[in-house]
């Protein structure tokens, strides 16, 4: 069930030009360096400060070429939960580096721009989820992990796209259940569980985008490709209906979370692949599979979070150790236990 809820949601922020920006800017090193340079400094850098450099799928393919580590939001939270570096610079968003901190508070977690916001994330604050709690008082919180930590600290689970279903599955089947804040992953988890849920009308601005018919003309145009969705897309309700009467291939049609998606492309015998979510996963997928084709299902799917993190940025916060990403203890440790249970969830 969607709910209308008690306060208006926070508007998207803008990172038309951001303070990091600003700053490799004006810097006097940074701004005559080739692409070379900055990489040999970076290279030099995280070795003098034992720094792992974490990226996630949608980062611009030269910051996922020199990261130590690529991934989903869950295989990045598992990364830095095991890590035995020091430093860990998250070329992300910022709740991801703000989950890294929570698992992490021994370490030093930096940003290369701590205005790397989230679209879906600012759909949701604290004090939202307090009022709403305060109407289903006997229902468990579950939080999409692209929430803050001051959310995260008010919920009872956390998940990913990618063990969203799962988490669901393991709560008792009594239970009311209020998901947040993504409604379109919502309602695929719950055509999926059968399970009853309050849903936040929050969105990915990036995949609310998707449409229903844009897919279907594309699946007609390329009879052998295989089409793998992202549930946050906008047209899952309706992809997953026409799943079950038939009206798109059974055989052809996946939701997966970006991780998910790199594995089917590599393991699928399909050489054709229609792609819907951030086109940055492409880069991934495209050299894990070099010998398949991938076609973004729409070429303008660009989160401009995620390519805030550029090259001069990441030079820039391993020299000066720029920005650290800090939680309040009181925060941290009870956003810690609804992040820790979703890394026991498989």
């Amino acid at each position: 069930m969607l709910e209308t809820e008690l306060l208006p949601v926070k508007q998207r922020p803008s990172v038309a030009y951001t303070e990091a920006t600003k700053a490799v800017e004006s810097d006097e090193e940074i701004r005559p360096m080739t692409e070379e340079q900055l990489i040999e400094g970076i290279n030099r850098l995280r070795k003098e400060r034992n720094a792992v450099i974490l990226a996630h799928n949608y980062q611009l393919p030269i910051i996922q070429d020199l990261a130590d580590f690529v991934g989903d939001s869950l295989e990045l939270s598992r990364q830095a939960a095991k890590t035995d570096a020091d430093v860990i610079v998250f070329c992300g968003v910022h709740f991801m580096a703000e989950t890294a901190a929570i698992l992490c508070p021994d370490k030093k977690v930096l940003i290369p721009d701590p205005e790397a916001g989230c679209s879906l994330a600012a759909t949701v604050t604290a004090e939202q989820v307090r009022r709403w709690k305060e109407k289903h008082p006997d229902a468990i919180v579950v939080a999409y992990i692209n929430t803050t930590a001051e959310v995260k600290a008010e919920v009872d689970y956390c998940c990913t796209s990618a063990n969203a279903v799962k988490v669901i599955q393991s709560l008792p089947p009594d239970r009311d259940i209020l998901f947040l804040p993504d409604m379109f992953l919502g309602l695929y988890v719950q055509r999926k569980t059968g399970r009853r849920m309050y849903l936040w009308l929050g969105e990915c601005h990036v995949h609310a985008g998707f449409r229903a018919e844009e897919i279907a003309e594309l699946l007609e145009r390329s009879p052998d490709a295989d089409l793998l969705l992202h549930p946050e897309c906008g047209c899952i309700s309706q992809c997953m209906l026409a799943l079950a009467e038939g009206e798109l291939p059974e055989d052809r049609t996946f939701v997966y979370s970006t991780s998910g998606m790199v594995r089917h492309a590599k393991e699928s015998p399909r050489k054709t692949h229609l792609v819907a979510t951030e086109i940055g996963i492409l880069h991934r997928m495209k050299k894990e599979a070099p010998h398949k084709r991938f076609i973004p299902v729409r070429e303008d799917a660009i989160c401009e979070y995620m390519k805030t993190i550029t090259l001069p940025k990441v030079y820039r916060s391993l020299r000066d150790m720029v920005y650290e990403v800090t939680v309040p203890p009181d925060i941290a440790e009870r956003a810690r236990k609804a992040i820790e249970r979703m890394l026991e969830i498989v």
